[in-house]
């Protein structure tokens, strides 16, 4: 590098490292400002203050039917909203087409495809004991990766066995 180069660097340096440190004396400037007048400005005049609050309330409400009217208090004793009702469990051929059958389908990752008795044959042999817990907790091993669930986290336990259970009904 030549020293005209050396030289330029220097300079861009400096110049860099001036214009950062300007930059930072600003900002401490416009806060240390910014906070004293701030604060004067909301203390002597605090319809300001309520005028912030009106602004930054939500644009509107909803009215539930059976509900109190908007800007009325619950009566007492009023009954909470029910739940929504909870999804029936999947069946073991739904959750297959759902979740499982993204690998088991075409053999992606080492997965035995389903319906093939000469790959499911040895895992069978092992027991459902065995089969059920790699389909829950996952499993690695020589002939390919299995995430626990399947990487479907939203599926109960009983849901996996239940696919587990019909991937074995169409592999025997």
């Amino acid at each position: 590098m030549s020293s005209h180069d050396q030289r330029f660097f220097d300079v861009f340096i400096l110049v860099i490292g001036s214009l950062a440190g300007i930059g930072v004396v600003l900002i401490m400037l416009a806060r240390s400002v910014g906070a004293a007048t701030q604060a004067r400005w909301v203390h002597e005049y605090p319809v300001y203050g309520e005028q912030v609050t009106e602004r930054l309330k939500p644009a509107g409400t909803v009215g539930l039917p059976g509900g109190p009217e908007v800007g009325q208090a619950a009566p007492a004793g009023a009954a909470a909203v029910a739940a929504a009702p909870v999804a029936a469990p999947l069946s073991g051929p739904q959750v297959f087409n759902q979740a499982c059958n993204a690998c088991h389908g075409a053999g992606i990752g080492g997965a035995p495809k389903n319906g093939d008795k000469a790959a499911w044959a040895a895992r069978i042999a092992q027991g459902n004991a065995v089969l059920y817990r790699h389909a829950l907790e996952g499993y690695q091993g020589a002939t390919g990766v299995m995430p626990a669930k399947g990487g479907w986290a939203n599926l109960s336990d009983a849901e996996i066995t239940a696919a587990v259970d019909y991937m074995v009904s169409e592999s025997h």
